[in-house]
Parts: C-alpha cells; sequence; structure tokens
C-alpha cells in the first residue's frame, strides 16, 4: 500500500474517533438499585457521567471501537515516516497490501457466493487454540482459494478486521521483502494475516519455516495460498514439518457442484465439473473445460507448469530425478500434458475397443437399434471384420501420432506420483473372483477435464475417412452414442472416487467375475458386511440393469469373501425407489448425501 493511501485512512479513522466516547463504564448501588456512568479523564481530573441503562450496550461497544481505532491509528503512525518529503515518496511495505477499507472492498466480492464446505477448516484455526502453525490453503486454478479467503475476512467482527492484511506476492518480491512487511504488521498490532502465492517467492520452500517459526509462534495467525500445491508439499516435507495444516481445494465434489455452484445435474458435472471459476446459467460456455482449446490451456497453465515451477525451486533443482533429461531440453511441460492426455486417450480407448472391439460391435448396434427416438441398424451394415482392423489401426495412429517426444515408464511413474499429489489422479482397484492380480484404475478427480478431451478425441476419430461411409447425420448419432457410453463409465469412476473419499475406514472397489462384474462394492472388514452396486447412466430401470445383484453364484462368493450383503442397489438417473429386494437409488441423491 502506497503512503497516499495509508494517511487517508489514518485521516478517517482520526475523524472517527472524535465520534467516539472516551473513558469506561461504571455501576453502583444506590438504594438497591444498580446505576451505571461514563467517566473519562479530562484536563488532569475525573468526570463522570449519568447513563440509562438502555444506552449501556452500545456505548460499551463504542467504546471498544475506540480502543481498536487508537490502536491502529499508533500503528500507522509508527510506521509512517516523519516529513512531509519523506512521505511523498517512501514506500511503507515492500510487498502489495490490502488493510482497512481497501481489504473491506476487496473481502466485499465474496460475499454473493455459497460457501464450500472447508470454510469452517479456516475459521476453526483462525479463531481456535491452535498455536505455532499456519494454514496452507492450496489447489489448482479456479478451484475457489482467494474466493475463501474473501468470505472469511468479509465475516470477520470489526475488532478482529482491524488486525487483518492481506498480502498479494508478485514474481519480484522475496521472502526477506514479506518478512520486512511481517514485522511492520506484527509491530502495529497484526494478528490476521493471509498472504496469496507466496510460492512465488522463489526461496519460499527453503525458508517456509520462517511463517512458523518466528511469527505464528508469536500468536499471529497465518494464511498461506496458492496454486503451487507441489511447493506446499514440497516446504511441510522440507521446512514445515508438523507446524502447518494442509487443506487442498483442487477436488469438488458434486455436492458442492450443485450447491456453490447452484447447478444441477450428473451430466452437467460430467462435462464441466472441476473448477469453480464461474456460476449461473453461462457456466457451460466458460467453464475451463467448454472447449478443448480451454482444456489444453488449464493443462498447462495449471498442471504442467505447476509441477515444473515447483521442481525448479526446491532443493536449487535438483528434485526432477528421472525428469531431469526432460527439463534439461525444455519439454517437461510437454511431457506432462502429454501423459495426462494419454490417460484420458487410453481411458476413451478401452471404453471404445470394449465395445466396438471385444462385443463385435454388438453393444453400440443393439443401442443403436433399439434407440427409442432414432432407431437405426447402421451397424448392422458395416463390414465388421474391416471396421474393426480400421478402428485398432486408427487408434493406434491416434496415440502414435501425438509421441512428438520419447517418455520412458521412469517418467510416467514420476509424472503420474505428482498428479497424485496433486489430487488430481486417484487410483481405484479392480479386484476379481476367482483371486488374481489386483488392477488399479486410474480415475481423474476434475471430470470437465477428461470427458473434453475425450470428445475431442472421439470426433477426430469419427472424422477420419473410416467412417466416411456414413452419412454426417449418422456419423452425428454414433458420435452422441460413443459419448453417452463414456459418460456411463465416468459416472461409474466419479461414483467410485467419492464413495471412496466418503469412506475412508472402507474398501471400496470395482469387483469382476469370470462373466460380469459389480460396479463398487462398498466392504466393512469390521462389521463383515458390504453393499453391492450397478452403475447405470440411463433414467429408465430395466430388468438387464440388477441381472449380477440377482445372481445367486455371485452374491455367494462375494459373500463368502467380503461379509454379508446387506443392501443391493442400482445408482442410475431416475427416481429412486425400490424394487423387490433391490434399492433403485437417484444418483444425484446419492452423491449430495456422501
Amino acid at each position: 500500500m502506497d503512503i497516499s493511501k495509508l494517511k487517508t485512512e489514518l485521516d478517517t479513522l482520526k475523524e472517527e474517533l472524535e465520534t467516539l466516547p472516551k473513558g469506561y463504564i461504571s455501576k453502583k448501588n444506590i438504594n438497591n438499585k444498580i446505576q451505571y456512568y461514563l467517566q473519562w479523564s479530562e484536563n488532569g481530573g475525573k468526570k463522570s457521567k449519568y447513563i440509562d441503562e438502555s444506552v449501556v450496550d452500545i456505548l460499551r461497544e463504542q467504546i471498544e471501537r475506540r480502543k481498536v481505532i487508537k490502536k491502529k491509528i499508533k500503528g500507522i503512525e509508527v510506521i509512517l515516516p516523519q516529513g512531509p518529503q519523506k512521505m511523498l515518496f517512501t514506500k511503507v511495505y515492500q510487498t502489495n497490501i490490502k488493510i482497512g477499507e481497501e481489504l473491506r472492498v476487496f473481502a466485499k466480492t465474496g460475499f454473493n457466493f455459497k460457501k464450500r464446505s472447508c470454510f469452517k477448516n479456516i475459521t476453526d484455526y483462525l479463531y481456535g487454540d491452535i498455536f505455532d502453525k499456519v494454514f496452507i490453503l492450496y489447489g489448482l486454478r479456479h478451484t475457489g482459494k482467494i474466493t475463501l479467503i474473501r468470505q472469511v475476512i468479509g465475516e470477520m467482527k470489526e475488532n478482529d478486521f482491524y488486525k487483518t492484511a492481506f498480502i498479494h506476492i508478485s514474481s519480484g518480491d522475496t521472502l526477506a521483502d514479506v518478512n520486512a512487511d511481517m514485522k511492520r504488521l506484527q509491530a502495529s498490532g497484526y494478528k490476521y494475516v493471509f498472504i496469496d502465492e507466496v510460492t512465488l517467492l522463489k526461496d519460499f520452500i527453503d525458508g517456509a519455516a520462517l511463517f512458523s517459526d518466528i511469527f505464528a509462534s508469536c500468536g499471529m495467525k497465518i494464511v498461506l495460498s496458492g496454486t503451487d500445491s507441489l511447493g506446499f508439499l514440497f516446504s511441510e516435507d522440507e521446512q514445515l514439518y508438523d507446524r502447518c495444516i494442509l487443506l487442498h481445494t483442487t477436488f469438488i465434489p458434486y455436492r458442492e457442484f450443485e450447491n456453490v455452484l447452484g447447478i444441477k445435474g450428473i451430466d452437467e458435472y460430467i462435462r464441466y465439473g472441476g473448477t469453480m471459476s464461474l456460476g449461473g446459467v453461462q457456466y457451460n460456455e466458460n467453464s475451463s473445460f467448454a472447449t478443448k482449446e480451454k482444456t489444453n490451456d488449464y493443462v498447462d497453465s495449471a498442471i504442467a507448469k505447476n509441477i515444473q515451477h515447483s521442481l525448479q525451486n526446491y532443493q536449487q533443482a535438483g528434485h526432477f530425478r528421472a525428469l531431469r533429461d526432460l527439463y534439461d531440453r525444455n519439454e517437461l511441460t510437454s511431457a506432462i500434458n502429454r501423459i495426462i492426455e494419454d490417460y484420458n486417450h487410453e481411458f476413451t480407448i478401452e471404453v471404445l475397443t470394449r465395445d466396438f472391439v471385444s462385443h463385435d460391435l454388438g453393444t453400440f448396434a443393439n443401442n443403436l437399434r433399439h434407440d427409442r427416438n432414432n432407431p437405426t441398424d447402421i451397424l448392422d451394415m458395416i463390414d465388421k471384420e474391416t471396421f474393426i482392423k480400421q478402428l485398432k489401426e486408427l487408434l493406434e495412429i491416434k496415440n502414435k501420432s501425438e509421441q512428438t517426444i520419447m517418455i520412458t515408464e521412469s517418467h510416467r511413474a514420476q509424472i503420474k506420483e505428482y498428479l497424485d499429489l496433486l489430487d488430481l489422479t486417484m487410483d481405484i482397484e479392480e479386484q476379481s473372483i476367482p483371486v488374481s492380480k489386483i488392477k488399479k484404475r486410474t480415475v481423474f478427480t476434475q471430470p470437465g477435464m477428461r470427458y473434453s478431451q475425450a470428445e475431442a478425441f472421439v470426433k477426430s476419430l469419427m472424422a477420419d475417412e473410416t467412417f466416411s461411409t456414413l452419412s454426417l447425420e449418422e456419423r452425428k448419432r454414433v458420435i452422441e452414442r460413443v459419448l453417452s457410453e463414456i459418460k456411463g463409465r465416468m459416472l461409474e469412476e466419479i461414483i467410485l472416487l467419492e464413495t471412496k473419499l466418503a469412506n475412508k475406514k472402507k474398501s471400496v472397489f470395482q469387483l469382476q467375475f469370470a462373466i460380469g462384474k459389480f460396479d463398487m462394492v462398498v466392504a466393512d472388514e469390521e462389521s463383515a458386511t458390504c453393499k453391492v452396486y450397478e452403475i447405470k447412466h440411463s433414467t429408465i430401470r430395466t430388468p438387464e440393469q440388477c441381472k449380477h445383484l440377482m445372481d445367486v453364484k455371485k452374491c455367494a462368493d462375494t459373500e463368502f469373501r467380503y461379509g454379508k450383503i446387506i443392501q443391493k442397489v442400482v445408482l442410475y438417473r431416475g427416481e429412486t425407489c425400490k424394487v423387490g429386494s433391490i434399492d433403485y437409488v437417484n444418483v444425484e441423491e446419492y452423491l449430495l448425501k456422501l
């Protein structure tokens, strides 16, 4: 903040001070009746004035406000340079700091938004009995960090608000600059300090202990925020140890997508879920994942460059490990982007090959044939053997065409490790009966990113000459059907992910049989019970949806291994009801209750 703004605030505070009562309130028992008096010192003597009981509380608040303002004025006067010439040209703070009325204006922009559930975590730290620790609020871009900070500041009591400062770090700032400003704030009586984009400080990771050991240990409550998630994790491991509380904002469950943004519908979440940058009816047009281009920009700036920035600033760039060769050739960001796209291509290919190849076009042909609105037997007329051969070749070409740099398995493993640390990916187990090696399926916590890339990949496939025998209308219908299958698979992933995160003491996995599978099993080892689920991207109920749940042998094998089945559920997009022994549960209702 510059001198002119600080001086203006000082003048405003002094004007307000003149309007507030001096002294304190005392009470006396006169003839068994309590009477209140305002007492103060004036010209070396004491004065008092009788006050009516009805205004006592109002006067108390005004007296407390006077104390706050006097302390604030003293703090500003301490740090203001002396002399009119210096006041015109000297910067009080080295960094960009918002306090007072400027901070109030900054906080107002968060008033119109609903709060994420993690709001309470921050206030518990600020006003609770937690000392000697800093609070770290971190996550990828557009996941609501600054809005949370604005909301916390906006709801502060006046006494706390005037002890609060917000620092926005720029790329030219240093840890020494922040240290000097923190000392000034501390001397001026500030208690609550929010520091945004603190990982832009090149020496943050190596010097992060400054905030906990020097300032938090003296009673200040410090909230550090930023998009460089790995930087915070490295600093926790290297400098902060157990002197920080970490809160990650990257994963946004369906519940918050609907409750906070006001956007309802699981298909909307599949297409755009993952960020909280916008709300309202224009969300789908302006979302970070509205187009392939926007998705690519998000992956590049929010994820790939995030990882590279952290590695550059950690241990003097000595933590690149297997990625050093890519970094030295300026190809690390491209490699990270490639691997993220590869994961999504592999996911898309698995859906396509499972239904096109493994089932000899049967699934898609049958689905198109029985389409309620526009049935067609177009896929029955395709030369299946030629079609499948061409599709396999096309899938391989699409993958290989993007491999402009050589990426080894060690590169993939290390980048996957960082994607997990960013909370961007999580593995879901795929167990089997008879027992075999447990497989793992990589799920993305930002569904909009996965869907956008999958959609673009499918459309590029269908634009190939392989499909030139189909008319434009037929190609569009095939694309819609394929994308519907992708949404169905993504619905499985969303439910598996959110159920796993909501049931940390239970096992959540898919269970594969020799023929068929349970889309989800939630097993409680302690009670020796489990629940089994089928997940369908459908609004209607059909007998086929629960055929595995009704399979006596599958259920017996499951109970032998995981305990008594206490519930059989079909999660779908229709109405919640019970049909025999099967619970049909609306998927949105299910996710909202997690």
